[in-house]
């Protein structure tokens, strides 16, 4: 896979090393450098980068010219200038770039750091513009794009809410007030009935400074509000803020509901997932099938290898059970080397089938612990069909208690009834 590239230009020779041994350090990407705007240009007719950080005062190009032909051959730039005069940084941030950072010292260089972390994160975004004037929907297009974003735009809250539906892993609203069908406050409102704060971020945006509305969109749900005319500064931090914030949530959350070290879902959140689920099967009856595994003879393991070596062997069987089970389906440690395989939507069959090839394929596996030491491992399988006459926890036992028998069976055996 091909690494990013970074284009640094700047003629100070001992600052471009400098920048470019941090930014090597810090972020997994190919660094070139370029100390006029002829080596850039050679530079830039190679390679495609992911972001040109270009000084504005070049021997052969004093005036900027080289911030302009890197926008014109697509590429996004980040200004270094030691110039720090205020009209004269405004004119530059006209331009189509990402930011202007003054060159004073290690503190901006850092700054550089976490801008391109940043905008690496924010590929990984979707935002969902909703504004009835079509010039606004294009500026804030560009203005997001060039923040990495995949942008959507739509011109009022009724095809927002549609798109919403199509699209239900956007990650920000961004939405002016004064629309037709449905207003952004209206709009905020409707979102907020299927989308919680940590779910989804908000950001109105509009001209009126009534400080009632701005309580309004507050108090119904919008994350932050911002009134139009904005700085491209103003407008890039508080969106960056908001999608940080929400990465954040998301990433709290994450550690809540999965196990620290297989990184499979926990049994605190197998049964607040499987709560949500029993209610869908009780509309539409769907089967399904629940699985106790077990690692046999585990103790021996962390006895005679030590608890690393059964922490290898757990990750490793977890990477099993991942890659034997849909998407659909809910895999979870319940703790030590106790697991639960949930298998949604099968019959009989097809949920014996599937167990039996996870009991087969952990017998034919060689587990690494180490230093060129593989082990032998086997498991044992408790499995049961939902029964709708029974609560989840009767089942559970029961797939339990057929666990049981496989020990008592001999293990690495699965007991299905």
């Amino acid at each position: 896979m091909t690494k990013d590239r970074i284009l640094i230009v700047d003629d100070n020779k001992t600052l471009v090393k400098l920048i470019s041994k941090k930014l090597h350090s810090a972020l997994d990407m190919e660094i070139d450098i370029a100390y006029n705007m002829a080596e850039a240009k050679l530079f830039i007719k190679r390679y495609k980068y992911f972001i040109t950080l270009l000084d504005i005062n070049l021997p052969d190009a004093p005036n900027g010219e080289i911030v302009d032909y890197s926008i014109s051959k697509g590429n996004r730039v980040i200004v270094l200038s030691g110039n720090i005069d205020k009209e004269f940084r405004q004119n530059i941030l006209k331009k189509n770039i990402i930011d202007y950072i003054n060159k004073g010292g290690v503190d901006d260089i850092n700054y550089i750091i976490k801008t391109i972390e940043r905008l690496k994160k924010n590929q990984k975004h979707k935002v969902l513009v909703v504004d009835d004037s079509l010039v606004f929907r294009k500026h804030m297009q560009n203005l997001l794009e060039n923040l990495f974003f995949e942008v959507i735009t739509v011109a009022h809250g009724e095809e927002a809410l549609g798109m919403l539906q199509a699209k239900p892993d956007i990650s920000l609203v961004l939405t002016d007030y004064n629309m037709p069908v449905i207003n952004g406050l209206e709009l905020t409102i409707e979102i907020r009935k299927s989308y919680t704060k940590d779910e989804l971020c908000i950001l109105a945006i509009s001209s009126n400074n009534d400080d009632e509305v701005t309580a309004l969109f507050l108090k119904h749900g919008a994350n932050d509000y911002v009134n139009k005319p904005f700085s491209k500064e103003t407008f890039s931090c508080r969106i960056n803020n908001s999608i940080e914030a929400l990465e954040n949530i998301h990433m709290l959350t994450n550690h809540a509901n999965r196990d620290y070290l297989t990184g499979l879902y926990n049994r605190r959140y197998f049964y607040n997932a499987m709560h949500e689920y029993m209610e869908q099967v009780k509309h539409n009856g769907e089967k399904f099938a629940i699985a106790i595994v077990d690692i046999d003879h585990f103790k021996k393991v962390n006895d005679s290898y030590g608890h690393d070596a059964g922490d290898k062997v757990i990750t490793s069987l977890s990477d099993i059970l991942r890659s034997a089970t849909d998407a659909k389906d809910l895999v979870s440690r319940f703790g030590g080397e106790e697991f639960c395989v949930l298998l949604k939507d099968v019959d009989n069959r097809i949920a014996q089938e599937t167990y039996e090839r996870i009991r087969k394929e952990v017998a034919s596996f060689s587990f690494p612990i180490g230093d060129d030491k593989y082990l032998d491992i086997t498991i044992s399988i408790g499995a049961t069909m939902f029964d709708p006459e029974e609560t989840l926890e009767e089942t559970i036992n029961r797939a339990d208690m057929h666990l049981y028998n496989a020990k008592n069976g001999g293990r690495n055996r699965l007991v299905f009834a």
